[in-house]
C-alpha cells in the first residue's frame, strides 16, 4: 500500500517535494526503500525540535528583556532631575525605558525586573548620619558621638558590613524582613493609637442615608478591588509613567491577619479566593458570604443581608461586646487568653471565621460629622472613632477595618505590619472615587437572587476568666484612648498651586513649616522624621528622612530674628527646601541613614557584639513624626473636578512618642492642605491644637515671604482649564503659566 501510494500522483506533487525538502528528504531517494514509521518519526523530531527551538527564543526573549529592564530601572539619576534640565544619559535612558516597558502590564508584571535595594557603605551613613544630628548637638556632645561613629566604623562595622553584604545576595530585600519582625511583630505595646493607621471619608459628598446601602456599597467595591488583585488585573503604579514600583504588599491586603505570640507575633495570609467578611454591630459578629454558587455577590444582596443585621433585636453575649478589646490591648497578654480560651471549641471556630474572612466591617451605632464647615470638633471625634474607636468596635488584629457610621460616614483602620499607608491608600482612592448605583430611595441597584440567609451569628462560650482577661485588655486600652489628643486642621489660607508656582516642592514646603511650628510650641529643635517609600526597589518599605538640618534650622532661626530681613529669610527658606528634597531623594534612592544603621544593629545582636555607637543611635526619640498621605495614585482621582467634596479628609496615625507629636498631611487639593495632628494628654508640652494654631501662622508668615519680597508674583485668580482639567493657571504679570496639580 505504501509502494502503490508514494508511486502515485503525490510523488511528483510540489507539496509533497516540499514536506520532503523540510524532513531533509529528497526526490532522488526510492520510495520503495522509505520505511513509513521513518517519515513520521522524522517529522515528528522537526516538530518537537522547532517547538523547542520557539520555547527557547521566547525565554531568551523574555529574560533579556527582564534584564534589560532590570539594568535600566538600576539607574536613580532620573529623580534628580525631575524639575531641572535632563542630562543626555537620562533622555536616552528614558527612551530605553518605554521601547522596553511594553503596554498593558498586570499587577507583578515589573517585580522580576526591579533592583535590589543597593546597601551603602559605612563611610557614607555615618558622614549622613553626623550631619543629620550637627544641628541637634553641642560642641562637646557632637566631639563625643564624633569619636563613637570613627571607632564602630573602625572596629564593628567592618563585620557587620560583611554579614549584611552576604544577607544581600542571596535576599529580595536586606531590610525588609528585619523590619517587618524586629519593628512590628516583636512590639508588645498596644496596637491602638501605637502602630495602627487610619483614613477618613470624603469631605462633604455622601450618597446615601441609608447605613446598610453605603456599606453594601463600600463592600461591592472592595470585593472587585479584591477580585482585581487575586486575578492580577489591577495595574502597578508607575511613576511618570516610566518607573514601576514594588507591588508586593498588596498581596496581603485580603484575608490577611497579625496572629498574637508570647514574644512575637506572626503574619498569617490566605492566598485562596475568600468566601465571607466578618460584620460587628452593637456587639455582635456575623459571618455574610460574599461569594455563595461561583459567583460574588452584587451590592444589592450584600445590602439586604446587612439590613437583615441591623434589624436583628437580639442582643450581645456575655463578654461578647468587649471582645475585640483583646485585640487593641498588649500582645502578650492577648496571645496567653488566646492560648487558654479560644484553641478549642466553638470560640476556636468562631475565631478561625474572623481570621480568615477577606476583611472586617464594623457597623457603628452612632453618627459622624466630617464637614469641617460644620463643626471642626466633631471631624476630631470621627477621627478618634476610626483610630481607636471604643477600643472593642474594631479587629485591630485584621488588615483592614472597614467602619460606616449610622449616617453613612466611612472610614478604615489598618493594621501596620503588612503594608505601609500609600498601599491602604491607594485602596482607599478606590473605593471613595468608585461610582456609586443608588435608586432614588437610597438603596443600592439591582436583584436580590440569592434566598436568605447569606449570614450566620458566630457563637461564644465564655468563662468568667475569660471575661475578666477582656475585661483587663479593656482597662488597659481605655487608658490608651484617653491619653490621646487627636485633632484635624484643615488649612484653606492656600495650598500646593500657589508653593509650585514658587518653583518650591509642596512636601518640602510643608516640612519646613513644621520645623518652625515645632520651635515656636518647644522652644528647640528635634530628630524629625518623615517617612519616604523605597518601592522603586523589589519588596522596599520605607526609610527615614531626617528632616531637621543646618539648612532647616538657618531657616527658621531667621524666621525667628527680627533682624533678618524677608529676602534673606526667603532665601533660606530655598536652600532649605532644595536641601530637604536632596535628602527625600537620598532616602528614595537607597541613599538614607536609618535603616542601614537598623540592620547593621540587628546584625550585632545576632552575633553578640556591643556597638555604643549603635546603641545611642537607636534609642535617640523622634519628637516629631511625620508622613504625607499619598494623593492621586489612581486614574479615577487624577481626573475628579477639583472641588474639595471629592476628596479624602486623608488619615494619620497616633503619637510616637511620649512628648512629641505625630502629624500626617494630605495635599488634597488646589487650595486644601488636611493635617492629621496627634498628641498625649499626659505630657504638659504638647497640645495638638495649639500646635495647629501655631502651624497655621507658620504657613501664613512664611506666604508673606513671597508676597513682600516679590509683589509681581500673586495669585491673582485659578481656574480650570479646559484642554488640562488636572491643572490650574496661575498668572504671574502679564504672562500666563500652568503647573500640575500634582505634588511635585
Amino acid at each position: 500500500m505504501l509502494n502503490a501510494w508514494l508511486g502515485c500522483e503525490l510523488w511528483g506533487s510540489p507539496k509533497f517535494g516540499k514536506l520532503l525538502e523540510k524532513v531533509s528528504l529528497t526526490p532522488s531517494f526510492s520510495p520503495a526503500f522509505l520505511p513509513r514509521h521513518l517519515i513520521s518519526d522524522m517529522v515528528r523530531c522537526h516538530m518537537v525540535a522547532s517547538l523547542l527551538y520557539s520555547l527557547f527564543l521566547w525565554i531568551s526573549g523574555a529574560l533579556i528583556k527582564r534584564y534589560t529592564l532590570l539594568f535600566l530601572y538600576s539607574y536613580t539619576q532620573w529623580i534628580y532631575e525631575i524639575h531641572s534640565g535632563q542630562s543626555w544619559k537620562t533622555k536616552i535612558w528614558a527612551v530605553l525605558v518605554k521601547l522596553c516597558k511594553g503596554k498593558h502590564p498586570r499587577l507583578y508584571s515589573f517585580q522580576g525586573a526591579l533592583p535590589r535595594l543597593p546597601l551603602p557603605s559605612v563611610s557614607d551613613t555615618i558622614r549622613r548620619y553626623l550631619l543629620s544630628v550637627e544641628p541637634l548637638l553641642d560642641e562637646d556632645q557632637m566631639q563625643r558621638t564624633k569619636k563613637l561613629a570613627q571607632d564602630f566604623e573602625t572596629n564593628e562595622a567592618v563585620k557587620l558590613q560583611r554579614y549584611l553584604r552576604l544577607k544581600r545576595l542571596w535576599a529580595s530585600n536586606y531590610v525588609t524582613d528585619w523590619w517587618e519582625e524586629y519593628v512590628y511583630l516583636y512590639g508588645r505595646s498596644p496596637l491602638v493609637a501605637h502602630s495602627n493607621i487610619y483614613g477618613l471619608d470624603t469631605l462633604m459628598r455622601h450618597p446615601t442615608n441609608l447605613q446598610a446601602a453605603r456599606a453594601a456599597q463600600c463592600i461591592s467595591s472592595l470585593i472587585n478591588y479584591m477580585f482585581q488583585l487575586l486575578t492580577e488585573r489591577l495595574e502597578p503604579v508607575i511613576v511618570n509613567d516610566m518607573v514601576p514600583l514594588c507591588m508586593i504588599q498588596y498581596e496581603r491586603t485580603f484575608t490577611t491577619t497579625r496572629i498574637p505570640g508570647i514574644q512575637v507575633d506572626t503574619l498569617w495570609h490566605d492566598p485562596a479566593t475568600p468566601h465571607h467578611i466578618v460584620v460587628l454591630h452593637r456587639g455582635r459578629y456575623f459571618k455574610v458570604l460574599i461569594h455563595n454558587e461561583n459567583r460574588w455577590l452584587d451590592a444589592r444582596e450584600i445590602e439586604r443581608t446587612l439590613q437583615s443585621i441591623i434589624d436583628d433585636p437580639t442582643e450581645a453575649l456575655p463578654g461578647e461586646e468587649i471582645l475585640a478589646a483583646l485585640t487593641a490591648g498588649e500582645r502578650t497578654h492577648w496571645a496567653v487568653t488566646r492560648r487558654q480560651f479560644f484553641n478549642t471549641g466553638v470560640n476556636a471556630a468562631s475565631l478561625r471565621a474572623i481570621e480568615e474572612a477577606a476583611f472586617f466591617v464594623s457597623l457603628l451605632d452612632e453618627d459622624h460629622i466630617p464637614n469641617l464647615l460644620e463643626d471642626e470638633d466633631a471631624v476630631d471625634r470621627y477621627a478618634a472613632a476610626t483610630l481607636h474607636g471604643t477600643g472593642c468596635n474594631i479587629w485591630f488584629d485584621k488588615s483592614f477595618t472597614l467602619m460606616v457610621a449610622r449616617n453613612c460616614v466611612v472610614g478604615f483602620n489598618a493594621e501596620h505590619s503588612w503594608s505601609d499607608s500609600p498601599v491602604m491608600g491607594h485602596l482607599w482612592e478606590v473605593i471613595l472615587s468608585s461610582k456609586t448605583n443608588y435608586d432614588h430611595n437610597g438603596h443600592c441597584r439591582g436583584r436580590a437572587t440569592s434566598p436568605l440567609p447569606l449570614c450566620s451569628r458566630l457563637s461564644w462560650d465564655f468563662s468568667d476568666q475569660c471575661i475578666d482577661a477582656m475585661k483587663t485588655a479593656l482597662k488597659v486600652v481605655t487608658n490608651v484612648i484617653s491619653d490621646v489628643h487627636l485633632h484635624v486642621f484643615p488649612h484653606r489660607a492656600y495650598g500646593k498651586s500657589f508653593i509650585a508656582a514658587q518653583r518650591l516642592s509642596p512636601d518640602a514646603y510643608i516640612q519646613m513649616a513644621l520645623q518652625l511650628t515645632y520651635f515656636r510650641n518647644s522652644g528647640r529643635f528635634c530628630l524629625t522624621y518623615e517617612a519616604s517609600m523605597t518601592r522603586l526597589f523589589r519588596e522596599g518599605r520605607t526609610e527615614t528622612v531626617r528632616t531637621c538640618s543646618k539648612a532647616s534650622v538657618a531657616f527658621v532661626r531667621a524666621m525667628e530674628d527680627p533682624n533678618v530681613g524677608k529676602a534673606e529669610r526667603l532665601s533660606k527658606l530655598r536652600v532649605a527646601c532644595d536641601y530637604h528634597q536632596s535628602l527625600y531623594r537620598d532616602a528614595m534612592t537607597g541613599k538614607g541613614v536609618d535603616r542601614h544603621l537598623f540592620c547593621l544593629y540587628v546584625v550585632s545582636r545576632h552575633l553578640g557584639i556591643e556597638s555604643p555607637f549603635l546603641q545611642e543611635v537607636l534609642a535617640q526619640p523622634w519628637r516629631l513624626s511625620t508622613s504625607q498621605t499619598p494623593h492621586g495614585q489612581t486614574a479615577q482621582v487624577r481626573n475628579l473636578p477639583q472641588f474639595d467634596d471629592f476628596f479624602s479628609i486623608g488619615g494619620g496615625f497616633g503619637p510616637v512618642s511620649d512628648d512629641g507629636y505625630g502629624v500626617s498631611y494630605v495635599l488634597a487639593s488646589e487650595t486644601t492642605t488636611f493635617f492629621h495632628i496627634s498628641s498625649k494628654h499626659s505630657c504638659p508640652k504638647t497640645d495638638s491644637k495649639k500646635f495647629a494654631s501655631q502651624l497655621a501662622t507658620a504657613l501664613a508668615d512664611m506666604r508673606a515671604l513671597f508676597t513682600t519680597a516679590f509683589p509681581c508674583v500673586q495669585c491673582l485668580y485659578s481656574v480650570n482649564n479646559p484642554e488640562q482639567p488636572n491643572q490650574v493657571i496661575w498668572k504671574r504679570g502679564d504672562s500666563q503659566q500652568s503647573f500640575s496639580s500634582q505634588l511635585l
